[in-house]
């Protein structure tokens, strides 16, 4: 797996940490942490995790030979 991959597949996780917590508990970490929903960082978050979702999608269609990693 690669660097870009393990980076995308982390945001993506803390992303839907992010969301259960706002569904659960109306709670919205990333806002909390970086002084709301409307900061420049927090938006900053928001689109990085939005990318690493899309890059996500990626590893489904990919094909990854098992042989060889044995």
């Amino acid at each position: 797996m690669m660097v870009i991959d393990r980076i995308a597949l982390v945001l993506t996780i803390i992303g839907g940490i992010n969301w259960g917590l706002v569904g659960i508990f109306s709670f919205d970490l990333v806002a909390w942490l970086f002084g709301g929903q409307n900061t420049t960082l927090s938006r900053v978050i928001y689109v990085l995790i939005c990318i690493s979702a899309l890059w996500c999608i990626s590893l489904l269609f990919r094909h990854r030979d098992y042989e060889s990693e044995a």
